[in-house]
């Protein structure tokens, strides 16, 4: 499962130039209410086998938690389930917030 991470700077980098990424948080709704990455779907990690086939037709899946590692779990699900383009966001979104954008609260 190589190149199964990608950083917050890649992330905000590749949105700026208009690619097409689904950003998939896996945590859960109290910590998506508490903040969230902008344009993010929520698919709690204990849903994603049922919410799968949602995600077939994305190119490219980056999947996000708290500190970055519910979504590496996600992400090499995903890859098992034959989503090749499967990703966590190195970090979660606390590095998210540290690296990219400050106005996502930290908890």
């Amino acid at each position: 499962m190589e190149d199964l991470q990608i950083t917050p700077q890649e992330v905000r980098e590749r949105l700026a130039r208009g690619e097409k990424l689904l950003l998939v948080d896996v945590r859960e709704p109290w910590e998506y209410e508490l903040c969230r990455i902008a344009g993010a779907k929520l698919i709690p990690l204990k849903t994603l086998p049922e919410n799968a086939g949602a995600l077939e037709e994305a190119e490219e899946v980056i999947c996000y938690c708290h500190h970055g590692i519910r979504s590496l779990d996600a992400a090499a699900w995903l890859r098992g389930q034959g989503i090749a383009g499967a990703k966590s966001l190195a970090g979660g979104i606390e590095r998210w917030s540290r690296e990219v954008d400050a106005s996502v609260p930290r908890y």
